[in-house]
């Protein structure tokens, strides 16, 4: 039998019905002060797409460039597109992610991918013709 997910002795029904101020008790302190602190403009404005696709009144993608949202109960099992800085990257929200910043999911920096070596890196290469 698989073990119920809970955060810091709540499930996750128990989650969804508190308030976001309830919630905010439970998550670090870093969060906590965000989540007190209020929501800018653009996390109000997702945080309302957020409730309408939870309702069905939004059937387009969730895309956001709030990277810095921390994650709540209203959000676990959307899939959220998040901007890297280039491309939105899809994130589906899960259990785990509560209390994490939205922008922790997706990286903005790749992995180095280094293919051949260029003009002048080798004493050989210099043997080749630039062309």
């Amino acid at each position: 039998m698989a073990k119920e997910f809970t955060y810091r002795g709540k499930t996750v029904a128990e989650l969804q019905k508190m308030d976001l101020k309830d919630f905010a008790k439970l998550v670090p302190a870093r969060q906590r002060r965000t989540l007190t602190r209020g929501f800018t403009d653009a996390q109000k404005k997702l945080l309302k797409k957020v409730q309408a696709t939870k309702e069905g009144k939004y059937s387009k993608n969730l895309r956001t460039h709030c990277r810095g949202i921390v994650i709540i109960p209203d959000m676990i099992g959307l899939k959220i597109l998040v901007h890297n800085g280039k491309t939105f990257m899809p994130v589906v929200v899960t259990e785990e992610m509560l209390g994490h910043y939205l922008g922790e999911m997706v990286l903005t920096r790749q992995r180095v991918q280094h293919s051949a070596p260029g003009v002048g890196a080798t004493k050989s290469s210099a043997a080749f013709s630039v062309k």
